[in-house]
């Protein structure tokens, strides 16, 4: 009975300084650990999103780029931070992709880290040169299917969101389309445009200029939703793939043993930041959507994408590079 009341006392106390922790929150700047190079879209987001909630809280929110290995070097960094609110990882698809994708790293992704809040997602575009004489998904399919391991398509690399999700979309559609990775979207659409490989999976802001100028033919996009930069493109999934999605996204996590507390107080205020009027706009310019769920909510997204990721890259057999 005495070691039982020493433990509810215990958890009394634990409870009532997480709430004094979440009232005081922040009382100093907090490290925003990004584990990609600056220049890119998870850079931008994330700093668009620091921005705002540096005004909301009087306190920097400063944003700390460690690119490298796939995102695993500034994964690995957070994992070993403190638990107490203060430094907070910029999580992305590619965070879930890592654990099948590389056979030894130093963070577990669910044990490791507590999800805070979604930020945006972003989808890529499927398109083809339009030399292919395809006009759809389905066109696609039957056509590869009479031509079983002609076709090509390019990505931004080996074990990417763009190599998988063909990798998936191959799997289910039961054609063979060769994959060519590249190093970086950049390199991948330029092959298509000159007609090196026929089919692409690319970031919708830059294959958005192509296909308007008719130098690339959309296909249809990977989210379960269209995208008001091409409305007129169907998905994958209403392309005869109900359920299929493969997006870019991004969210906030904080290392393990976080308070509850400081958890639901950022979720909170990381919330307020996606509201604001400013940000939408400003997110639209790399194509993405602000997203707004909870704690919970977010951790059931992870477990999904670590199911559908690991599934991927087992079928593709993809390997770090």
């Amino acid at each position: 009975m005495m070691a039982l009341r020493a433990c509810v006392l215990s958890m009394a106390v634990l409870a009532l300084a997480g709430e004094a922790a979440a009232r005081d929150f922040p009382s100093k700047s907090i490290r925003f650990i990004v584990p990609w190079p600056p220049g890119g879209g998870a850079d931008f987001l994330s700093r668009v999103v620091a921005q705002k909630l540096t005004g909301q809280y009087g306190h920097n929110v400063v944003v700390d780029n460690r690119g490298g290995a796939g995102g695993v070097i500034g994964t690995e960094l957070a994992a070993k931070a403190p638990a107490d609110g203060y430094t907070w990882l910029l999580e992305t698809a590619p965070t879930t992709i890592a654990p099948a994708l590389h056979a030894r790293i130093g963070f577990d992704v669910v044990k490791d880290f507590i999800p805070v809040s979604l930020i945006a997602s972003a989808p890529y575009v499927f398109a083809s040169h339009p030399s292919l004489p395809v006009k759809s998904v389905a066109e696609l399919i039957a056509y590869a299917k009479g031509q079983p391991g002609q076709l090509s398509y390019s990505s931004s690399g080996n074990g990417s969101v763009p190599h998988l999700a063909g990798a998936l979309l191959k799997t289910r559609a039961g054609v063979q389309i060769t994959h060519v990775p590249y190093r970086g979207t950049g390199p991948a659409i330029a092959d298509t445009l000159a007609g090196h490989v026929q089919l692409t999976i690319s970031n919708l802001v830059p294959m958005r200029a192509q296909i308007n100028a008719g130098k690339l033919r959309g296909l249809a996009v990977t989210s379960l939703q269209r995208v008001k930069l091409l409305p007129d493109l169907p998905t994958i999934a209403e392309s005869g793939f109900p359920g299929f999605e493969a997006s870019v996204w991004y969210g906030v996590a904080v290392p393990a043993g976080t308070p509850t507390t400081l958890v639901i107080a950022i979720n909170s205020d990381v919330n307020q930041a996606l509201r604001a009027p400013d940000v939408a706009p400003r997110l639209s310019q790399e194509g993405a959507t602000p997203l707004s769920v909870t704690p919970r909510q977010f951790a059931a997204y992870v477990d999904s994408e670590l199911k559908k990721w690991a599934e991927a890259v087992r079928v593709s057999g993809a390997k770090a590079d």
